[in-house]
């Protein structure tokens, strides 16, 4: 089959590889029909390319056909069209039984230090062959594929995969309820749909992004956006947009790679760049990230108030302003999404009247033959991507 690969920092290929097969009877084979491409396949393309290997596939954002099942996967069955959550877990687990895909104590990567694993998302979690291919071997497909109808477009479904829940739990960790006010910084698939789905409950929603097309999305559906690049301080402006007191919560939807600190940046790109046996020790033990995004979110906040962090954070030895988090007595709330945990309040939102706007999200629709130039696009926030979905 043809499949995206990694073969180095910012060195994305189409190749062909070994078709998939059933190798536990818990295992399924899906032909993929989409593909996402995420904002955190944007951290494997240069920050943690120490944990990537030459010929990883990538991709976590995957729906399809049921092709093959093992013995021991009686849910589906070849012909049923499903999503695949991001991460693998078993469903029965201590952890799973509390709605904790992410720490699933029967699949976690207990060797590294780490939780579940995840499609095409470095050796921390598994290095699992991902998703943007022709086909996917599901693990663990006894419980985690989720059947969708036949009708509406994938469109309508792929983004239970992550994209939904990954921003539902967002604003649920943020406990934004109806009346409440929420900053979202980063205005990306996540941002984006966090704010949608804040916006639907009756929350006032303020999403900042220097990205005028992204702010433009949201402002189209009756969301304020603020520009960064237009205020001396985004925390002063959401202070004054709050009646002094700040946001009732903010999620901090960028991570890793926020703007605003040139000399990390320069340390992510060199650090990319040296032999792994002397990188990984480094992200491992003294590994930093840029933090902008997240001073932003402390200082948006009002006192007493909760900051949900959903963008991708691997610094080790990031340091935090614990004096001003501890003083606001502010609440924080964090972590991979627990897919499952969210689908039967996310599916109602799926209908045919589509209140998010699910079936026009994505921007671009691509080619396998077109995701590494879409990789860069995205990277470079050019030609107006936001979210590409591949079609194998």
């Amino acid at each position: 089959m043809r499949a995206v690969t990694w073969q180095g920092p910012r060195d994305v290929r189409v190749e062909t590889v070994a078709d998939p097969q059933i190798q536990q009877t818990t295992d399924a084979v899906i032909k993929v029909t989409s593909s996402g491409i995420c904002g955190s396949d944007l951290h494997l393309y240069e920050v943690l390319a120490p944990f990537m290997a030459a010929g990883d596939i990538l991709g976590h954002e995957p729906m399809g056909i049921v092709e093959e099942v093992g013995s021991e996967v009686t849910s589906i069955k070849p012909g049923d069209r499903v999503v695949i959550p991001f991460q693998i877990s078993c469903g029965s687990c201590f952890m799973c039984d509390r709605g904790l895909n992410t720490q699933c104590e029967t699949t976690q990567m207990t060797e590294k230090g780490m939780g579940a694993p995840l499609f095409g998302y470095t050796e921390l979690y598994g290095s699992v062959p991902g998703a943007q291919a022709e086909y996917l071997r599901v693990p663990q497909a006894h419980y985690g594929p989720i059947v969708v109808p036949e009708g509406p477009p994938d469109d309508r479904f792929v983004y239970l995969s992550d994209v939904l829940p990954t921003a539902y739990q967002a604003i649920e960790y943020a406990g934004t309820r109806a009346g409440d006010s929420l900053v979202v910084l980063g205005l990306g698939p996540i941002g984006d749909m966090a704010c949608r789905l804040a916006h639907h409950r009756g929350a006032r929603v303020i999403g900042v992004d220097p990205v005028p097309e992204r702010r433009a999305r949201l402002a189209a559906r009756g969301i304020e956006t603020l520009d960064p690049a237009e205020v001396d301080s985004v925390g002063e402006t959401v202070h004054e947009l709050t009646s002094g007191r700040g946001a009732d919560a903010t999620v901090d939807a960028v991570g890793m790679e926020a703007h605003g600190s040139r000399s990390v940046e320069l340390v992510h790109k060199v650090v990319g760049l040296l032999p792994d046996s002397v990188a990984k020790p480094m992200m491992l033990k003294a590994g930093v990230d840029r933090l902008a995004a997240l001073h932003d979110a402390i200082e948006t906040t009002r006192r007493g108030g909760t900051v949900s962090i959903s963008g991708v954070y691997g610094g080790a030895a990031d340091p935090m302003p614990l004096l001003r988090m501890f003083d606001k007595q502010l609440t924080f709330r964090m972590g991979q999404a627990n897919v499952k945990r969210w689908v039967d309040d996310l599916l109602p939102l799926l209908g045919d009247e589509d209140p998010l706007g699910v079936e026009d999200f994505a921007t671009h629709h691509i080619s396998l033959d077109e995701a590494p130039d879409y990789y860069e696009k995205f990277q470079k926030k050019t030609d107006g991507v936001v979210k590409a979905v591949i079609r194998p």
